[in-house]
């Protein structure tokens, strides 16, 4: 597809050394992806990659322009450009009060702001000594995450397919970081006013499977109720032995009695039997 033809079309100036920058991340794109199996086609790629270069020589670019020569949708052309620009490394960014702003809920600035740091630090801090140097926070999915998480919070409505649109990224991975704030910071994002902590409860289980018969009542109050109902269990493991040994006697002895029962009525037949052959005879 010709650039040059595509470029004046969108009546960008300068085209030569547009076309000529938009051929360069045409080409990288072609190396990093494939990007048919995204759904984008030759023209679209290159209205893409224009305004990727005229974004980066700052040289004004009308999209909804570029969106009708395309033949997509602004939905799907947004999303497009999204993905190459991400792809070619470029990494978009947003700010949260330009966010506050284009979805009217300028009291979460803040809190965004106070969100965003609490789960950096913490994040960092689970991370070893070893990985801490290299975590990266800069993307764009992180501010809308929590942006996302705070709007949630605090019941305003905020669109999130248009939020995954400008953060440039995939659902799936916006609900993975989501999910991840919300279990690192859940005193910030979450929703419900209780929460246990999964690490908690693992200490306290290997705590109680420890040292069962070391446990005070100020360490937990349900250690000593363990202890309590453990305590009622041994108390009442003898008397269930006794209540079963006098079934198992009941039981044998009945059978005792049956058996004799037979016994005698066999006798008994037999002997009419023999009065009745004497008899006969």
């Amino acid at each position: 597809m010709d650039l040059s033809k595509i470029a004046r079309k969108l009546d960008l100036s300068d085209s030569e050394t547009l076309t000529r920058k938009a051929g360069e991340f045409r080409r990288l794109s072609d190396l990093q992806f494939n990007s048919s199996a995204i759904g984008v086609g030759e023209v679209c790629k290159a209205i893409i990659c224009l305004e990727i270069a005229a974004t980066r020589l700052g040289i004004l670019f009308d999209r909804s322009n570029a969106i009708k020569l395309s033949g997509m949708s602004e939905k799907a052309y947004t999303r497009s450009f999204n993905l190459f620009q991400n792809g070619l490394g470029f990494k978009s960014k947003l700010d949260i009060r330009e966010l506050a702003v284009q979805f009217g809920c300028i009291r979460l600035v803040a809190s965004v702001q106070n969100g965003l740091s609490l789960y950096k630090d913490r994040f960092v801090a689970s991370l070893p000594a070893s990985r801490r140097a290299n975590a990266d926070f800069s993307r764009s999915v992180f501010t809308a995450a929590a942006f996302y998480l705070c709007a949630k919070k605090h019941k305003l409505k905020v669109d999130k397919v248009k939020l995954i649109e400008l953060s440039g990224t995939s659902e799936s991975e916006f609900s993975c970081v989501a999910t991840s704030m919300k279990d690192l910071c859940f005193d910030v994002f979450g929703i419900s006013s209780e929460k246990k902590d999964p690490r908690d409860a693992k200490g306290n289980r290997d705590m109680l499977d420890a040292l069962p018969e070391k446990r005070k009542r100020e360490d937990g109050g349900y250690l000593s109720d363990d202890n309590e109902e453990f305590s009622r269990t041994k108390r009442r493991k003898p008397m269930d032995e006794h209540a079963y040994n006098q079934w198992k006697s009941s039981v044998i002895a009945s059978n005792n009695l049956t058996k004799t029962r037979v016994l005698s009525k066999r006798t008994r037949q037999t002997s009419l039997m023999e009065i009745k052959e004497k008899m006969s005879k």
